[in-house]
């Protein structure tokens, strides 16, 4: 004999209906889920209302100060004034532009570089990535109402190395996005005395460079191209821009001639230096929108 209950009128034998809008009654398992869904959800929204709060989760400025595509406007008129579209990003053929993450408040989705990852190396010759900006955050010239810092105006255009032999050799860059430093010149191997062989970064590295005695167009891995030098020098042979960087020569503690590099006004701040130093952490780093001052 079945137990299920029934549900026809004992009078007529009709079976009953629900009045109209009424909704069956959830299982106890079912109603049980949506509570620990909504606890979650809530516990979620306070937490990161909570963090913001307590500034851990910057919202209102960039989190970390990063170093911006070349022709960038100064850091707050660049993040008003880019609109995250990603065009820049495109069109790099080193993949060196990369977006914010969320914890960079109102910089989330706003280009950076990361030059010790991958450096711009004005492997497009004609710096595409302002060129594709729609909106002039990046741009070759400032209009005449922003402001240009001392020191971060180029004394001259920068002459690009890959273009030397060309008519027109001079890259379309009239301010700097840093200053090339050397940070640590205790690591720095030219400081040492002592030479370099070997792949750069290491076979692991997934940085390109453009190598003009391989393929003027097309950058390569630079793990791909082992180096050999009595003296290392990789900072100033790698740098794209023509007198950007020097070694310099001096007497070391043993009486040994020895070398440190030596950034000249000419940097523009691409990062190329550090990303090539072979010794980790980098002694050549880039001090991001710092202008130039002489030593």
């Amino acid at each position: 004999m079945s137990d299920a209950p029934d549900n026809r009128n004992a009078d007529d034998g009709e079976e009953l209906k629900p009045p109209p809008g009424a909704q069956r009654p959830k299982a106890p398992v079912r109603k049980e889920a949506a509570r620990r869904k909504f606890i979650r959800s809530t516990a979620l929204a306070c937490g990161v209302v909570g963090l913001s709060l307590a500034g851990w989760m910057p919202t209102a400025s960039a989190y970390k100060p990063r170093l911006r595509p070349p022709g960038a406007l100064e850091e707050n008129d660049f993040l008003a004034s880019c609109i995250k579209c990603g065009q820049c990003v495109q069109v790099c053929p080193v993949a060196a532009i990369k977006l914010g993450d969320i914890d960079e408040g109102f910089g989330i989705g706003v280009p950076y570089i990361a030059a010790r990852d991958q450096a711009c190396d004005f492997s497009c010759d004609a710096v595409q990535c302002i060129l594709a900006c729609p909106t002039g955050a990046l741009t070759y010239r400032k209009p005449d109402f922003a402001d240009v810092r001392a020191g971060m105006k180029m004394s001259r255009d920068p002459v690009l190395k890959a273009k030397a032999k060309d008519p027109e050799p001079t890259l379309n860059l009239k301010e700097r996005i840093g200053v090339a430093r050397l940070d640590r010149p205790e690591l720095c191997l030219a400081v040492q005395g002592k030479g370099f062989k070997g792949q750069a970064r290491g076979a692991d590295f997934k940085g390109t460079l453009r190598y003009m005695s391989v393929d003027r167009w097309k950058p390569v891995p630079v793990r791909e191209q082992p180096y050999e030098r009595a003296v290392c020098d990789l900072c100033v042979t790698e740098c794209p821009i023509q007198d950007a960087i020097k070694l310099e020569a001096f007497a070391g503690p043993d009486g040994s001639t020895r070398h440190r590099p030596v950034v000249l006004e000419q940097c523009v701040g691409c990062g190329v230096c550090e990303m090539i130093c072979p010794v980790e952490p980098a002694a050549i780093v880039i001090d991001i929108r710092k202008e130039w001052k002489e030593a």
